[in-house]
């Protein structure tokens, strides 16, 4: 089964969910709420906290022209791109402290590139695996670069066609990096139920013998617990430490109590699917008791035949199995017995 160990982490099909807390934009321009932001996730339960790595001149063009006009009925429309990221955009200075800051917590703390010289900045900081962003699964030179340093890739497909997925994943392979995750997703901020379609995340591990999660822009946390009940090993939400700070992500971040229910839910999760296993559980074993079994019905006499009347298949389950039952109608009892006797071989004949 595919299991990748890393620096603090291992994200693995026997492993637990490992759970990524998404800070994005939501820092309001301050790097005091960003620490703020990852103690919350850290107490909230998140395995992880990841960072993007951009500015708005290593992600788009600073021009007004209709191409970077943002007009598709999103929450961003009126915007161009450049104006978009340059004000969701985290100071690349800050990330290295938060990094820090993150990992003496336990976190694991890594980030999305979004060019080449953020994939450089992000190895200076030692983080232990990438993420490739949805709409950067098109981008397969960035996507090859990115695997070659030979750490985990994370590759959400919210925008992505059947054949992307493909070159994405043939991309690692062709840089030797087999140690691919693929994240379920789909790049509606937020994501209607409807197209969520998480039957896809098996798919996903199946397909490519990769491990496969959910990444989850609905509202709430319904879509992200059904995901860990259908085999997502990772899990990746946007996480906001107050709404009230706005921002673009803003709308369909969870706060520190949502990301709280979904995690103790998630874990509840695993804790239900456990382990394919036939074996009985002592509390199982003591229920067996109240199964059914064979037990004398009515007063017998040593003698009397045994039929339908005086013996019953009933709870519970002290006497002979009831697969016994016909077997042995017709014989005899060796003594007297009272009702409520459980039936044993010795007492017949």
């Amino acid at each position: 089964m595919p299991r990748y160990n890393f620096k603090n982490g291992v994200i693995g099909s026997d492993s637990p969910v490992f759970i990524i807390a998404e800070l994005s934009a939501n820092h309001g321009g301050k790097i005091e709420i960003a620490k703020e932001t990852i103690k919350a996730a850290h107490e909230a339960g998140a395995d992880a906290i990841k960072l993007q790595t951009y500015t708005a001149d290593t992600i788009t063009l600073n021009c007004n022209s209709d191409y970077f006009q943002i007009k598709q009925g999103t929450l961003w429309d009126g915007q161009t791109l450049y104006t978009l990221y340059k004000d969701a955009y985290m100071p690349w200075e800050w990330q290295g402290e938060l990094k820090s800051y993150a990992e003496a917590l336990g976190l694991v703390c890594f980030s999305s590139p979004f060019d080449y010289s953020a994939v450089d900045f992000l190895e200076e900081l030692d983080v232990p695996l990438y993420k490739v962003a949805s709409f950067e699964i098109t981008d397969i030179p960035l996507i090859e670069y990115i695997a070659s340093k030979m750490k985990p890739v994370i590759i959400s497909t919210g925008i992505a066609r059947m054949e992307d997925i493909e070159e994405a994943v043939a991309a690692c392979h062709r840089m030797g990096n087999c140690k691919i995750v693929l994240l379920k997703c789909t790049s509606a901020y937020p994501a209607p139920l409807d197209e969520a379609n998480l039957n896809t995340i098996p798919d996903l591990a199946s397909r490519f013998n990769v491990i496969s999660g959910f990444s989850d822009h609905t509202l709430g946390v319904n879509a992200a617990i059904v995901a860990v009940s259908l085999g997502a090993k990772v899990v990746e939400k946007h996480f906001i430490l107050d709404r009230s700070i706005g921002g673009p992500d803003a709308s369909f971040s969870l706060d520190k109590v949502e990301f709280t229910q979904m995690v103790n839910a998630i874990r509840d999760t695993e804790k239900m699917l456990g382990a394919v296993n036939y074996e009985l559980t002592e509390n199982s074993k003591k229920s067996r008791e109240f199964s059914r079994s064979l037990f004398i019905a009515e007063d017998v006499k040593a003698g009397d035949l045994l039929n339908e009347t005086n013996i019953r298949s009933v709870r519970p389950g002290y006497g002979l199995h009831p697969k016994y039952l016909n077997e042995v109608l017709g014989k005899t009892f060796k003594q007297n017995a009272k009702k409520g006797t459980p039936l044993s071989w010795e007492s017949i004949t």
